[in-house]
């Protein structure tokens, strides 16, 4: 508490001025343009990693970045992840969705040995919800041979959340449409790298400057050319 209260002081010193003039326009309404799902994990920080500033992103952040898969009768229609998504389409201009998992994640771990071993009832539950793979020989991946087992299941699970997302009508809707892209990125705390997923190529490829390009090219003939 001592360190946020002092982080407080030090932005109204050094940074407040700075802001003050984007923050009075923030006031009046976001834009962001990205839905950010993300895990709770303290490691994990888009703001820091990706380099924006307040208003670039409507985030979802829970344990394992998960999200609940959409169906009429299903308890996913009173989730806050499923009120995220129905909002931030609905009301914001976003036109891209990431889902970003990460290394050493302790829901993936907990995955791996087993959710029945889980002593926290809540945490049991939440993650008992989700048909999360957990055996890498069945991914339609390749993945890097340094990988730990609950690294390669952090980047399995990334896919299968893209999956449960692409179920949700408001999101099938805007893919049909050409103008909403999903993509999945993982981030490895260890390096401090970020990779994304290509379909291509099966993999997630190092973000580096050849691959941020790919991107971009790719999403300016998606603009072009929706579908």
């Amino acid at each position: 508490m001592r360190k946020l209260l002092k982080g407080i002081l030090d932005f109204r010193e050094k940074y407040h001025s700075h802001y003050v003039e984007n923050f009075s326009h923030l006031a009046l309404g976001q834009f962001p343009d990205t839905l950010f799902i993300a895990c709770s994990d303290s490691r994990v920080v888009p703001n820091l990693f990706a380099s924006t500033n307040p208003g670039d992103l409507f985030v979802i952040r829970n344990i394992g970045n998960m999200i609940p898969p959409f169906t009429i009768s299903s308890a996913c229609l009173g989730t806050a992840e499923a009120a995220a998504i129905e909002f931030s389409l609905t009301n914001l201009p976003i036109n891209n969705i990431i889902v970003c998992g990460h290394s050493e994640c302790a829901a993936m771990k907990a995955m791996v040995t087993g959710i029945d071993k889980i002593e926290d009832p809540f945490l049991k539950t939440w993650l008992s919800n989700y048909d999360c793979p957990i055996d890498p020989s069945k991914a339609p991946l390749i993945f890097d041979a340094e990988l730990s087992l609950h690294n390669k299941v952090a980047q399995m699970n990334i896919i299968q959340q893209i999956e449960h997302i692409k179920g949700y009508p408001l999101v099938k809707k805007r893919i049909k449409k050409g103008d909403l892209q999903v993509h999945g990125w993982y981030f490895d705390i260890g390096k401090g790298d970020i990779y994304g997923y290509e379909q291509e190529f099966k993999k997630f490829v190092l973000i580096d400057e050849v691959e941020a390009k790919r991107i971009c090219d790719r999403l300016d003939q998606l603009e072009k050319n929706p579908s």
